[in-house]
């Protein structure tokens, strides 16, 4: 089995804002126009966009946001991931890969998310899919005090993924 390194360096992957490391490997060429997009974008999107997302050891994905669908695809690695939202003022966890069976996770917009590995010493690289394309204007880091004031019954979770 490759490592974590081997991945970074072969894919070139750099650090994420959000924690891990990642790389964009596909954006659509077909735009759509900000008039044709719900109200919440700030300008035209690209149809659909796709990254290489890779987190190692004590990485986590902290808690965010976005404004359209996300897909996370499961390739490689040595640890299953979880991923943990917060949905109707609650936790939910999907898990994704090694010994779930499970390759893939759909996280609908406007939800707060984070990810992490199940094994700490060990590694998994994604795909991640956004539909429309991601755009930084459309991504939200979680502050820590906002997200506790405004979901204090996942108080666990929030303080330990956002930095």
């Amino acid at each position: 089995m490759k490592t974590a390194n081997y991945w970074i360096d072969s894919l070139q992957l750099q650090p994420h804002p959000e924690g891990g490391w990642f790389k964009e490997i596909y954006c659509s060429g077909d735009i759509i126009p900000k008039e044709n997009l719900p109200g919440n974008y700030s300008g035209d999107r690209s149809l659909c966009t796709s990254i290489y997302y890779l987190l190692k050891e004590h990485d986590f994905s902290t808690f965010h946001c976005l404004k359209s669908d996300e897909i996370w695809h499961f390739h490689t690695g040595n640890s299953g991931v979880e991923i943990v939202l917060i949905e109707n003022e609650g936790i939910t966890k999907k898990r994704l890969g090694v010994g779930h069976g499970n390759f893939q996770a759909v996280i609908p917009k406007e939800t707060w998310f984070a990810a992490h590995l199940e094994n700490k010493s060990g590694y998994a690289l994604v795909g991640c899919t956004v539909s429309p394309g991601f755009h930084f204007d459309d991504f939200t880091m979680g502050s820590r005090e906002e997200l506790l004031k405004e979901f204090a019954g996942c108080a666990q979770e929030i303080i330990s993924f956002t930095k």
